[in-house]
Formats: C-alpha cells, structure tokens, sequence
C-alpha cells in the first residue's frame, strides 16, 4: 500500500516508513500486539523507541478497521512538534494531527498532548482508543498528579497502552502501577545494542579530582550535619526521610533540614572548582569537536562558560529557562559557531540533537533514567562516528564516587551472556 492509494488518509494507518525497521523493533511491536495491546517497550536511547509507537498504532489501526483515536503524551510541549515532524516525514499529513496543551486544544485521530496538560481532561484519556505514555517511568506513585493518569486508564480493560522508556526498576515499588498495567514486553537495553552494532561503543574514562580545603571543610561539615540528623531520625533511608517529612510534626522539621544539606552537599560537589578545571583541560585535548557537558545546577554551567571564554573558547548554555527559540538557534550553531555544549537536564529527554561523539559528565546524579539519557546522548549512531568518548568526573573520598558504580550498572544491566559482560566491562 502506498499513500497514493491509501483508502484512509485521515489516520496513522497510511504511515509509511522510507527505511526497513530493525528486526528488534519489529520484534518489540509484535511483543507488544501478542500481550492484547498492552505493555512497555524499554530501549535504549537511540534505538528507535518512536518508530516502534508509530508502527503499533499503524498495526492496530488496521486491525480495528474503524475510526482509531491515538493519544501520544510526551514529558515536555517540545517534543510534540518534534513528533510531528517525524510523523510527517512518514507521510502523515499535518492538518489531520491533533495538539491538546496550552491555548492550542485541536483534538484529531492522532492527537498529541503533555503530561502535564492531560490531567486537566481526562476525557481524552477516556475516549483515546490507543494511548502511548513517553518516557513512562515518569509517572510513577512518587507524581501524584500524573499516577491519577492510571485511576482512568485501568477501568477500560479494552484501551490499548504502550509505555516508552530507555529505563525503568521493576523492583522500585514506585513503579508497580507501570509493571502492572503495562509490564514490560520487550528489553532492548545499552550492551545488548553495542554489541548488536545498534549503538557506537562508549570508551568511559574516570576523572578524579579533589577539592580545595575550603570546599573540603565545608563536605565534611555538611556531612556531619546529615548524620547527625540521620541519628535523630534513626534513618538514612530517604524514602523513610520523605515520609517523616511529610508528617508536621518536629521530625518533619529535621527531614526538611536532612533534604536541605543533602541538596547543599550535591551542588557542592557539582560545583567544586576542580570539576570545572578539569572539564576545561578536557575541552582542550578536543579541538573543534562537538562536546557536550551534562551538570546539575545552572550556576555550574554559568561559571563554566565564564571560565572558558576567559580561555577563547566558545560554549553555549541551554537549560528550561532558555526559550525555545534560542535553544534551536544554538543548537543549528553548535559545532561551527562553537564546539561546546554546556547542559542541565534540558536535552536529556527526547530532544533530537546534532551528532556528538564526546560528552563530560560532571555531575553527581543518583538519577539512572538521567545517566542512561546522558550516555544515550553520545552512542547514537550516525554517518562516520566510530567512537563516542564519556569522561566522568568526579570527587575522590566522597558521595561522587557512587556514580560509578551507576554507570558501570546502566552500561551491564542484566547482560545477556558472559562474553558481553566482559566487554562493557572492559570500558572502563
């Protein structure tokens, strides 16, 4: 069938791909139409989680014959244009697809909406024959407002579900929602893509650095301030934390002031100017190469552009309170009006970036959705990259050095022989 002779041009079911998907990604959409339309795909970054959406709404949509709504619900209002791009590409018309978020609420056959925007009318998730949750490990019991999103989805059993993700801990008992009602159908995770040739092999070099002694005392005053508290709540656990907080009483007091200095030490150890020296004699054994560094807080990156345009290097900073606009410009300038990309959190999730084959990790991140993101970032494959370079840098003798052990863990989770194993292993 082509879209000349397509019968339905209004709907996804004249999607026509202008490439032949991976036997994995064929293998995940059959998983998924064999477990009664209902399931998570968990990929890794990269590998085509979209195109598997698209071809299992395409699929059904054919098998139902009939008027097929699709909800698509992303994290963030930008990767609803960028989804619809892509859909267009593959031969869908833009005027038959449907937007629901802000002053825009255009509700079509294939429909995309946020997270954020869907909870103010469920009646879209009600009568949506077929919804796909992006990036679904962030809904989970820890967002309230967002798991409500489940309350409507599990009362039609006849709704077809599809959960995206590049990560999710089944064990986490935040996420026993998402394993219940959409478990997962089929695994596609780092190793099993690089050594599948899917993803270009990450080199990981470790950075140690030290702090100065006024950031050292200040670690260690901090730190022992956390466990003094942590003794008075008799926990260091911050799920049990959390819940003490959230009882006003005076352990909610020291909760609140344990979550404090935990979040002062983070920024401390993201921050500490060693880090940011590091990062710098990095950039300079790449010249005039695409580099993208990931932190954790503005200030860091702020600092870090400062230092490096003392030093004639240009940099770009894009973070959320960088508007969209600007943030596509810098992004059409990144590598030929300069070379490097100084990032929080923004181009973690979805964005479609230029081809980089170096990123710094200077963060101190616990976050493995973040992690897997961030590494994802520089694996992708593309025309000529044949390698991708992680430098992570990080604090010695501190909380820092988890991170790892959280990369070593995203890059050999549940590796399918022994062989593989030793060769992601060998990365490091």
């Amino acid at each position: 069938m082509t879209l000349d002779n397509c019968p339905r041009l209004s709907d996804i079911s004249c999607l026509k791909f202008p490439f032949i998907l991976e036997k994995d990604q064929t293998d995940a959409v059959n998983a998924w139409l064999n477990n009664n339309n209902r399931g998570s795909v968990i990929y890794s970054t990269g590998t085509g989680k979209t195109e598997i959406a698209f071809e299992c709404a395409r699929r059904l949509a054919i098998i139902n014959n009939s008027s097929f709504k699709i909800l698509f619900l992303v994290p963030r209002i930008v990767l609803i244009e960028q989804n619809i791009k892509r859909l267009m590409k593959y031969g869908i018309k833009k005027n038959i697809i449907g937007v629901y978020y802000g002053e825009r609420k255009n509700v079509k056959n294939i429909t995309f909406s946020t997270y954020q925007s869907i909870v103010r009318n469920f009646d879209l998730l009600r009568n949506a024959n077929m919804v796909i949750l992006d990036e679904v490990h962030l809904i989970s019991l820890t967002a309230k407002k967002f798991s409500s999103i489940f309350s409507i989805l599990t009362k039609d059993p006849s709704k077809a579900i599809l959960g995206l993700t590049a990560t999710i801990n089944e064990d986490d008992p935040k996420y026993s929602e998402i394993i219940t009602l959409i478990p997962p159908v089929k695994k596609y995770m780092i190793k099993e893509a690089v050594t599948d040739g899917r993803l270009t092999e990450p080199r990981i070099t470790i950075r140690p650095v030290r702090m100065n002694s006024k950031e050292n005392d200040d670690y260690q005053k901090i730190s022992t301030t956390i466990k003094e508290i942590s003794q008075k709540l008799r926990s260091s656990d911050p799920s049990e934390i959390k819940r003490l907080l959230k009882k006003g009483s005076y352990k909610s007091k020291l909760a609140s002031e344990w979550f404090s200095k935990v979040q002062e030490r983070k920024k401390l150890l993201t921050e500490t100017s060693s880090k940011l020296i590091e990062a710098i004699s990095i950039i300079k054994q790449h010249p005039n190469q695409r580099i993208m560094i990931f932190s954790e807080t503005i200030e860091s990156i702020t600092k870090l552009n400062e230092m490096l345009t003392h030093q004639n290097i240009k940099s770009e900073v894009i973070h959320n309170k960088v508007k969209a606009k600007q943030r596509k410009d810098i992004l059409d300038n990144w590598g030929t009006a300069f070379h490097v990309l100084l990032s929080v959190h923004t181009l973690e999730i979805g964005f479609d970036i230029p081809s980089v084959s170096i990123a710094i990790i200077i963060s101190n991140t616990q976050n493995i959705h973040q992690l897997v993101q961030r590494i994802g970032r520089v694996i992708r494959k593309s025309p000529f990259k044949t390698r991708a370079l992680i430098y992570v840098v990080y604090v010695e003798g501190t909380k820092d050095r988890k991170i790892l052990k959280l990369i070593e863990s995203s890059l050999n989770e549940k590796a399918n022989s022994e062989n593989k194993q030793k060769k992601i292993s060998a990365f490091f």
